[in-house]
């Protein structure tokens, strides 16, 4: 009688916690797509406003789109080169963000890997500019450029991000995370020379963590709007955020809004592309990152 009682007691108990697990993970899973919904819910209604006049949006709130895309379209088209500005854009985002890429690899690998004296004073250094804001040193900066005469270029703009702290100091905790000494050692016996075993096993191995620093990176870039506000003086060398600083003082706010917004939709575009197709390294960064032999 106690095995029967047993047996019929397991399997009431098995259900009654199989379906606390689905009570529960339905509740997490309504919260995450809740949560996911507020998220967007500002660049939907960024985009339907971009389709909507001026007024109407001052005078009302509305998910539906309007019919003044076209209208809102020549205001922008009329005011600024808004093709320029992402032109500008791309031109300091991308070489730097490739610049902080690759420099900010190489040196995380060298503090993860070589021992030498001074590793930790130099690691310690990096994570005390990591604290330190970058408007504390605007004035010396700009007084530094406009002695090298730089001022009115990009070069300003992306040679900086050759010393970016937070990417050398996410890439090497990356690599001594998942780069195993004795491949390196393996490739030493075998005659490779330092530069060799960088370029060609280590960078494929922590090109998730690259990615990853990449996507912010060009974002941080691609959104920068003090520094280029203060070291550009040429309209025509103005980035997208400046265009879209320079629409809001150009027009009537009031009746332009849709315009305004229009030139926002547009600036964000790609940045939610590179995220849209580099999200994935991010995943896989994060989950290798965790796993450990």
């Amino acid at each position: 009688m106690e095995d029967k009682t047993i047996k019929t007691e397991l399997p009431v108990k098995k259900n009654k916690r199989t379906l606390g697990f689905r009570i529960k993970k339905s509740i997490i899973y309504i919260c995450l797509t809740i949560l996911a919904l507020a998220c967007f819910l500002p660049f939907i209604l960024m985009m339907v406003n971009a389709t909507r006049e001026g007024r109407d949006i001052i005078t009302y709130f509305t998910f539906m789109p309007g019919k003044a895309l076209g209208e809102n379209w020549e205001k922008l088209h009329k005011n600024v080169d808004i093709f320029r500005g992402m032109l500008n854009s791309v031109i300091v985002a991308v070489p730097a963000t490739i610049l902080s890429a690759y420099f900010s690899a190489i040196t995380a690998y060298a503090l993860a890997i070589y021992k030498f004296k001074g590793n930790k004073a130099i690691f310690t250094i990096t994570v005390v500019f990591m604290m330190i804001p970058g408007q504390l040193s605007l004035i010396g900066f700009y007084q530094l450029v406009s002695n090298l005469g730089m001022y009115n270029t990009y070069w300003p703009l992306i040679l900086p991000a050759i010393a970016a702290p937070g990417a050398v100091f996410f890439l090497r905790q990356y690599v001594l995370s998942i780069l195993p000494r004795t491949l390196l050692e393996a490739a030493r016996i075998d005659g490779g020379k330092e530069l060799y075993i960088f370029h060609k096993i280590v960078l494929p191995l922590i090109a998730p963590g690259i990615a990853t620093m990449s996507i912010g990176g060009f974002i941080a870039n691609w959104n920068n709007y003090l520094m280029p506000l203060i070291l550009l003086k040429d309209t025509e060398k103005f980035t997208l955020p400046l265009m879209v600083v320079k629409l809001k003082d150009s027009i009537e706010v009031a009746s332009n809004t849709g315009a305004i917004y229009l030139c926002v939709a547009i600036s964000v575009l790609p940045i939610m592309i590179v995220f849209c197709f580099c999200s994935k390294y991010i995943i896989g960064s994060i989950t290798t990152g965790g796993v450990k032999e």
